[in-house]
């Protein structure tokens, strides 16, 4: 037998909603205004905006009480990650079912699932008439493609919030929540390097003329960590992490462990102890891809021509623009005699800071503390997340947390949400809302 909440969140899932795939754009639409339907009958109001192209689903459900009170901001994201490969799913993507206590199908933990527990929370306080919030619902259609129309929305919207509730994330491992107070930033180049007017003879013009290739390469050496760390100049503005936040990195799993499961190697000796001080608090950069040549071919050539795709990732704190002409300058500095080189900046987002003491993360902690039995820890994001220091930028702290596990397979075949968790994230939801009150 199906639990309660299975038929409608069911329907909810079965919205092939792909954003990355222009065919399903009519269905990116279909499932925002599900969103809006849905907060519609719990007694908000609600409607699909065209944001410069791109689907919003705006809605609001008002406070049972008086006029006063707090208004908490609610995110989501009603897109969904291609469900390629097919052959590798045990179930069909878009048909949802439960087996095994798991809840399988494309979007139930990232990020439809989760949206669901919120919106299920608002409507059964709502209808109980025990709303003490506002909860305004702002959700896209975009987030597995960018993610820039809630940010441009967000920055857009005069009226404020007090406080966000971001369902998006899980937990450090099963019944232990987290919540990510910190994201990283990013900036990505794309970097072409000209040596002259035409490939060459490698015999003939080998050791005397500049070789692309070569000069790409030690160019972006200026740029790589040593030890683990980026030059001073790369780390400026870089906010370090509290000693309550160490505290709940404590509770993730050995660094030494997060490598090996993905089949990873240690960058060098202090990697593993360091893992996570280097993903969550500290910048870094990679080299995401590389061409010159011929690198497949038997060709005896001096490439004119090399290209980089270039990302540095920033920690909390740091400011894009500013590091981002740091990384020209020393490029620049760098490249060779006689390198023609063009940088290009291809995108850009600030890292997302939430003070670990702001009431509404206290209040939080709570909350889930009541309902799930333990205490959330504190942690931050090797990732970026847009919407996140948008709100900061607009003085709105936001609780990012969410239920989905280490094994949720999102974005891989089988995703997957335990079934136990829908309800608990509701309960959980309605903890919070209740908790938010008193902001």
């Amino acid at each position: 037998m199906s639990p309660d909440w299975f038929d409608e969140l069911a329907e909810f899932l079965r919205i092939p909603s792909i954003s990355a795939d222009p065919a399903h754009a009519g269905h990116v639409e279909e499932a925002g205004e599900w969103v809006c339907q849905f907060v519609r009958d719990a007694g908000g109001e609600a409607e699909l905006v065209d944001w410069h192209g791109e689907p919003l689903a705006i809605g609001e459900i008002r406070a049972s009480t008086a006029n006063g009170t707090p208004t908490v901001l609610c995110y989501g994201h009603f897109d969904v990650q291609p469900p390629d490969p097919l052959e590798l799913w045990d179930s069909e993507p878009f048909e949802p079912e439960v087996r095994d206590g798991y809840l399988y199908g494309r979007g139930a933990a990232d990020d439809k699932g989760q949206l669901y527990m919120l919106l299920s929370a608002a409507r059964e306080l709502a209808r109980a008439g025990e709303l003490r919030v506002n909860v305004r619902f702002t959700c896209d259609g975009e987030e597995e493609t960018g993610g820039q129309s809630i940010v441009e929305y967000i920055a857009d919207d005069d009226r404020g919030a007090d406080a966000a509730v971001i369902f998006d994330g899980g937990m450090i491992r099963r019944d232990v929540p987290a919540f990510n107070v910190a994201t990283r930033g990013l900036v990505y180049f794309h970097i072409t390097l000209r040596a002259g007017e035409r490939d060459l003879h490698s015999g003939i013009y080998g050791g005397a003329a500049l070789n692309a290739a070569h000069a790409l390469v030690r160019t972006l050496d200026v740029l790589l960590a040593r030890d683990g760390r980026l030059v001073d100049e790369l780390r400026e503005g870089r906010v370090p992490p509290t000693e309550e936040e160490l505290a709940g990195w404590s509770e993730l799993p050995p660094g030494a462990d997060e490598l090996a499961d993905q089949g990873a190697r240690p960058a060098d000796t202090r990697a593993a102890d360091e893992f996570y001080l280097r993903t969550f608090a500290e910048p870094s950069l990679e080299i995401n891809g590389i061409e010159s040549g011929s690198p497949q071919l038997q060709k005896t050539v001096l490439p004119v021509v090399a290209h980089a795709n270039v990302s540095i990732r920033l920690a909390p704190g740091q400011d894009p623009e500013t590091i981002g002409a740091t990384v020209e300058r020393l490029l620049r500095a760098a490249a060779p005699a006689g390198a023609e080189l063009d940088i290009q900046r291809w995108s850009s987002s600030p890292p997302g800071l939430v003070p670990p003491d702001a009431p509404a993360i206290k209040l939080g902690q709570d909350a889930f503390e009541r309902v799930v039995g333990r205490r959330p820890a504190l942690i931050r994001s090797g990732g970026s997340i847009p919407v996140v220091p948008a709100l900061a930028g607009k003085g709105i702290p936001a609780v990012v947390t969410g239920f989905s596990l280490p094994d949720a397979q999102i974005h891989s075949p089988n995703e997957r949400l335990v079934a136990d968790y829908v309800p608990l994230g509701i309960a959980t939801a309605r903890e919070l809302f209740r908790e938010l009150a008193a902001l």
